[in-house]
């Protein structure tokens, strides 16, 4: 950690101070040798768990064959392959196309680009909480302050932000949809706002849930004022929720779609998935990049979904999660400073507070859970606003048993806490 903090800038954040010597599914050894339930996933990049075997497998033949070519230049099948699996996959009757990329601020950023092509207009609607992504312009459409904003404006222009549903801390639906229409009246008018972008569950916002009427309307809204609808499903796709794309959920089809994270099991890569005529738009040469769709990372994807298929994968997220839900409940009960307890699918929280009161986050006690949690052997991150959320993003390949272990850790970190509060009383 020393020689980390002499060559790395301070900017780069560790949560925790460890450092990886292994990982296999659900578990990571350190270099001291010290072993970890993994219940972060690499921030949602681990649905298929550490180096699965169909992964490997994939990558190494991939290896023998060809690296890099850049797909602009030499086209190569893995790219094609995926891009019809992907165009299957997502919600809706109309045909679609897929452009492959790198990271998720590059898919929210083409997203981005696509749709002003398509409609010729210049401005986005995202919502507070919400986050796109690091590089400028997906800073500007994040809805949060710290860490990512802080410092590095101005942000480019014509982006605005309107309410998320939130009925614990008082935004109800009709509230949220009231306020994109309050930016129409005060701020830009529709006929100038290419999309709307939401995540379908908040990521670093804190896991909110996006309700069905909410998507519906805000569908129904972007067909009124001929503007398009963009799902960053960075962190919500590629199976956490227990359907493919959380949108689904809703019953919604949206015009464009972003996923990345898990997409290849934890090789970079991304996508922008949408409307054929949409897609389209841009002239040729107007999309693309150096790395986008790296052929290694083509077939680590297209082993993923082999894996969900053969595994039962979107089973697997739903089952986790109830059970995830049932454990937090009975922690609640036990532990009033955990006040309210979410999920869909295996994308699950718990967000502290003073009891019975949202308004008094506790974000030093959830400091203190994942700390604590760290020590006893299981990862654990935060997010949320005020920081007082634990979000859970455990490999959807995770054993039953190893699940248990890493739940009972986790309520052994409240008692302990428990403690705590009573000894500083």
């Amino acid at each position: 950690m020393s020689r980390r903090n002499q060559a790395i800038p301070r900017g780069v954040g560790n949560i925790h101070e460890v450092f990886i010597a292994r990982g296999d599914n659900a578990e990571v050894w350190d270099v001291e040798g010290k072993r970890y339930i993994d219940f972060a996933g690499g921030i949602a990049v681990l649905n298929t768990g550490h180096r699965h075997p169909r992964v490997v497998e994939a990558v190494q033949d991939q290896l023998e064959r060809y690296t890099h070519t850049c797909f602009q230049v030499i086209a190569y099948e893995p790219y094609v392959e995926l891009a019809e699996r992907l165009n299957s996959l997502a919600p809706g009757q109309a045909p679609k196309k897929t452009l492959l990329l790198t990271t998720g601020a590059e898919a929210v950023e083409n997203a981005v680009k696509i749709a002003r092509a398509y409609t010729g207009r210049p401005a986005v609607i995202a919502f507070g909480g919400g986050y796109h992504g690091r590089t400028l312009l997906t800073m500007g459409l994040t809805g949060k302050v710290m860490p990512y904003k802080k410092g590095f404006g101005p942000f480019p222009a014509s982006i605005f932000h309107a309410l998320f549903p939130n009925p614990l801390h008082g935004v109800t639906v009709d509230a949220a949809i009231n306020s994109v229409e309050w930016l129409f009246k005060n701020d830009v008018e529709a006929s100038q706002v290419a999309a709307i972008i939401v995540e379908p569950v908040q990521g670093e916002g804190g896991f909110y849930i996006a309700p069905p009427e909410f998507l519906q309307r805000l569908r129904a809204l972007c067909d009124t004022h001929g503007i398009l609808l963009i799902a960053d499903e960075v962190q919500t796709g590629a199976g956490r929720t227990g359907t493919w794309f959380a949108i689904e959920h809703a019953g919604v089809e949206p015009d464009l779609i972003t996923v990345a994270k898990s997409l290849a099991g934890g090789f970079p890569l991304s996508a922008v998935i949408g409307r054929a005529d949409i897609m389209d738009a841009p002239h040729v040469g107007g999309l693309g990049g150096t790395y986008a769709g790296s052929p290694l990372a083509c077939a680590a994807a297209l082993a993923v979904m082999d894996a969900f298929e053969a595994q039962e994968l979107l089973a697997r997220s739903q089952a986790i999660g109830k059970h995830f839900t049932k454990r937090l409940q009975a922690m609640a009960v036990r532990h009033p400073i955990i006040g309210d307890v979410r999920g869909l699918g295996a994308m699950v929280a718990i967000e502290l507070f003073q009891p019975g009161d949202p308004g008094r986050p506790a974000a030093e006690a959830t400091g203190f859970i994942v700390a604590e949690a760290c020590r006893r052997g299981l990862i654990a991150i935060s997010c949320g606003t005020y920081g007082n959320v634990l979000r859970f993003l455990v490999p959807l390949t995770v054993s039953d048993a190893l699940l248990d272990e890493g739940l009972e850790i986790l309520a052994q970190c409240f008692d302990a806490l428990a403690g705590a509060c009573l000894e500083a009383a």
